[in-house]
């Protein structure tokens, strides 16, 4: 816990510096042995520091479920989890990072799960399942969650966190409909 409070205010100047608004608190890999309740109040004590501090500068803080099979061991792996521990925790500036691919591996039902979470979420990313490349590669059909995303009123940016199948260049390609819908231009 002393590491991690030094890191939080290395993060902070780092985001202070490039005039970022939300810092990623990672829940870390569940030691061998660990009991789960003792994790729980670990991280929830240290979302309760990251929180007082990062609010004292306008910095949200964002909690990430990572599917099991791309990091094994992680401690926090369900959208449900994260919530409960949100909850738990109570930090007014603690927010869900949503990631599509992640959730569509751990629990799928990703449109419903996006619309009844939107309040607590802070963040979205995406990518394929299930090899976590780009939009259009696997089985989320991203034409209709990205007009649903859009629909039930998410404000935010939608962040493309994937592993090219191909060249780079090529594997942007899926992003040419949404571009019209924006002011940002790949080049």
């Amino acid at each position: 816990q002393a590491k991690f409070r030094d890191q939080v205010v290395q993060a902070i100047d780092y985001a202070r510096a490039v005039g970022c608004t939300k810092i990623h608190v990672m829940a870390g890999i569940w030691p061998a042995g660990a009991a789960e309740e003792d994790l729980n109040k670990v991280f929830i004590e240290n979302l309760r520091h990251a929180g007082k501090e990062t609010a004292k500068v306008g910095i949200d803080i964002l909690i990430e479920p990572l599917s099991r099979p791309a990091t094994p061991n992680y401690f926090l792996c369900k959208s449900k989890q994260a919530i409960r521990i949100m909850d738990e925790a109570r930090v007014p500036n603690l927010y869900l990072q949503y990631d599509a691919f992640h959730m569509q591996v751990m629990e799928g039902n990703l449109a419903p799960t996006i619309e009844r979470l939107l309040p607590r979420i802070g963040h979205i990313q995406i990518a394929d399942a299930p090899n976590r490349n780009e939009p259009g590669t696997g089985e989320i059909n991203f034409p209709f969650l990205i007009a649903h995303i859009d629909r039930v009123g998410y404000k935010g940016w939608i962040g493309a966190e994937y592993k090219p199948a191909g060249e780079t260049k090529a594997g942007l390609g899926w992003y040419a409909p949404y571009r019209a819908a924006t002011k940002l231009q790949l080049s």
